[in-house]
């Protein structure tokens, strides 16, 4: 997959099949608008492509707005990738670019710098200024200027009945099984190891401590998860959780992996891990003696819930 970085940076010899969006999540409605996309470029006539945004719309259009991502930008170009995409453009969103009209953003990108052929979208999609123009005038602009527009139907959009909000919304609440249901795979989060207070190392659970760098990444509901990881192209499994250690006087939001029947030395390795459930809440216990205790009954637990995978 080809990679830019800016709108005036792609070129191509091919006309252009394109979708736009700023496809958070990939999950299962944008995968079936990418899966159309592609098999529009079988031919290998015309070239797929993705036009996305970064920073995200709402973090530069709504002054107060403190959404959080489901996918970093390094791992939306991961997802993209694997689904096929030839092209993808990461366009810088500013207040100026949201100031095209409707007109100017279809002939000064899409037809002039995209050399587009057709464009696939969704039934209630809009754009432009204030983002005033919709599928209709995108149909119309189509005949002016000579593309093929092809919409996403309410009816295949409504049988899925998933969005990026859904998602959010039940990974705030712990709801790992149906969030992972509308993506189309398990939730991750991906960090470098640290050396934390090394205190599970003690009780015999040590853990990995997992450090992620976009602050707009999306954390889950404190709480203890099953996981799971490749680590050396190996797949292990492990319980995390997110949370403030009350029980030892915590102050800062921490994410720690224990992963079992498995010793290695991750300090400063990226990692991805794979949220498969939630187990219970991140709780205060009244020694490290009970604490030991809680994680035992949990490890139990999430071997349970793996063995019924």
């Amino acid at each position: 997959m080809k990679i830019f970085h800016s709108i005036k940076d792609f070129s191509t010899t091919k006309k252009t099949i394109l979708t736009l969006g700023t496809f958070d999540g990939v999950h299962i409605g944008h995968q079936k608008i990418l899966e159309k996309l592609i098999d529009n470029t079988i031919n290998e006539k015309y070239e797929s492509m993705v036009l996305t945004f970064f920073p995200h719309p709402r973090m530069v259009l709504q002054e107060k707005s403190e959404i959080k991502l489901l996918n970093t930008i390094e791992e939306k170009i991961q997802l993209l990738e694997t689904i096929g995409i030839q092209n993808l453009v990461i366009h810088p969103f500013d207040a100026l670019f949201s100031q095209l009209t409707a007109e100017e953003f279809v002939q000064t990108v899409l037809v002039d710098q995209f050399d587009i052929h057709k464009i696939i979208i969704g039934h209630d999609h809009r754009f432009g200024r204030n983002r005033t123009a919709n599928i209709d005038d995108l149909i119309g602009f189509g005949e002016k200027y000579g593309f093929e527009v092809e919409q996403i139907s309410v009816q295949e959009i409504n049988d899925l009945s998933v969005s990026s909000t859904k998602i959010r919304k039940a990974i705030l609440e712990g709801n790992m099984p149906l969030a992972n249901e509308y993506l189309g795979y398990d939730y991750f989060l991906s960090g470098i190891i640290f050396k934390g207070k090394q205190l599970g190392r003690t009780i015999g659970f040590p853990t990995a401590n997992l450090k992620i760098k976009e602050d707009y990444k999306l954390i889950p509901l404190n709480g203890v998860y099953v996981v799971k990881s490749t680590i050396n192209q190996k797949t292990v499994f492990g319980m995390m959780n997110i949370g403030f250690n009350p029980t030892v006087s915590g102050e800062q939001l921490s994410i720690e992996i224990h992963f079992f029947d498995f010793d290695a030395d991750l300090y400063d390795q990226k990692i991805t891990v794979s949220i498969l459930t939630y187990m219970r809440p991140e709780q205060k216990f009244d020694s490290v003696a009970l604490l030991t205790e809680q994680l035992e009954k949990d490890k139990s637990t999430a071997i349970r819930y793996l063995h019924q995978l």
